[in-house]
This record gives structure tokens, sequence and C-alpha cells, in this order.
């Protein structure tokens, strides 16, 4: 009887095998029934302007049943393979800074859209299905529903499963005023990763 380890060939089979079950289809992003925005290009436009994200760059937002901004984090990808888990965590870590969870609740309340920035057209990629993959799980784990994935490239925006986008922004246009952004929030906004400092706003009254 001999033993020994597996051939790096083998190990690298197995891993890659993993990733790729950490991802999901466009078909199967469309199955599971993620809730359409009702303005897609007001929350691309407030979070290009609030975050100003460069290809690699995730952009998580938390919105409220209004589908106004509660909160918002950005961070750039690491250079790694596409891994859903990876991304999970990522995700997961900066929810945990700017927003408490909804797990006490009976059903989730509030909704998580992701916006990443990267190269590359408008067509479905590997890369795509692992944030996909990785945006639903953390949603989970945060108490949150899982809202629209959105991506961002030179040809402009798109709202993956809705068949919705535009030319602008893209990932080479210059972000709008912030101030026009922050019109439209009538309580604190908290966010991470993307601004210098912690915006706040009170509404008028």
């Amino acid at each position: 009887m001999t033993f020994g380890f597996a051939s790096s060939a083998a190990t690298s089979t197995s891993g890659s095998a993993s990733r790729l079950a950490r991802m999901l289809q466009p078909s199967e992003w469309t199955a599971a029934g993620i809730p359409l925005l009702r303005n897609p290009r007001e929350v691309v436009s407030g979070l290009h302007t609030r975050h100003r994200p460069t290809p690699s760059t995730a952009v998580v937002a938390v919105l409220d049943p209004e589908e106004r901004l509660a909160a918002s984090a950005s961070f750039a990808r690491r250079s790694a393979p596409a891994d859903g888990w990876e991304f999970r965590n990522a995700l997961l870590a900066h929810l945990r800074r700017v927003i408490p969870h909804d797990l006490r609740r009976r059903a989730p309340v509030r909704t998580a859209v992701l916006l990443y920035c990267r190269e590359g057209d408008e067509r479905w990629t590997e890369e795509d299905g692992a944030w996909m993959w990785g945006l639903r799980d953390a949603c989970t784990l945060h108490g949150l529903r899982c809202g629209a994935y959105i991506t961002l490239t030179r040809g402009g925006w798109q709202v993956f499963g809705e068949g919705r986008g535009g030319r602008r922004p893209n990932s080479t246009s210059v972000p709008g005023d912030l101030a026009d952004a922050l019109a439209s929030e009538p309580y604190e906004l908290r966010t991470a990763g993307g601004s210098p400092e912690v915006l706040r706003r009170t509404a008028a009254r």
C-alpha cells in the first residue's frame, strides 16, 4: 500500500471546480426573482457620483423600502481568481461596517445592490457570476433582500436580468455633483470606502 499527496494539477482542478460552483449563471440569477429597481439610472448615477468607481471597484449599497440610499461602501477587488466565497466575505465585511444587520426581522425590509466597475463589454463573465453568488449569500447572512447586480463598463451601465441600461454614467465618465445626489436624501447616510468622511444630512423642516 502506498501513500502520497494529490498532484498539483489535481488540486488545481479541484479548486477551479469549487470556484465554478460558487457562481450564478444569468438564467439562475433571473430565476431567483431579484426585485426590480424603480429608477435604476438614479441609483447608478448616485453611486457613481458618491464613490467615483474605476475598473475593479465594487460598490455595495443598501436601499430602504422607498429605494432611498441608507448606506454604501466601495472597495477594490483583489487580484485573484474570481471566487464567490471571497466576494461574499468582502461584501459582508463592508456591509457590517456601514449598517446594522436585520437578522432579527421576520422578513427583510432593506435591499442590497451591487455596482461593479470593470473592463470589457456588457456580456456576462464568470467574474459577474461570482459577484452574483457573493451578493446573494452576503444578503442572506446580513438579513437583507438580494437586489440588483449592475455592471459599469466603458460602454455604460446595465442591470443584469432586467435588460435595462444606459450609456452614462460609464467607467470613464466624469462623476456628477455630490450636492445633487444628497439633495434627494432626507436622512443620515452612512458611507465607507468611496468618500473621505461620513456624509450626514438631516431633512429640511
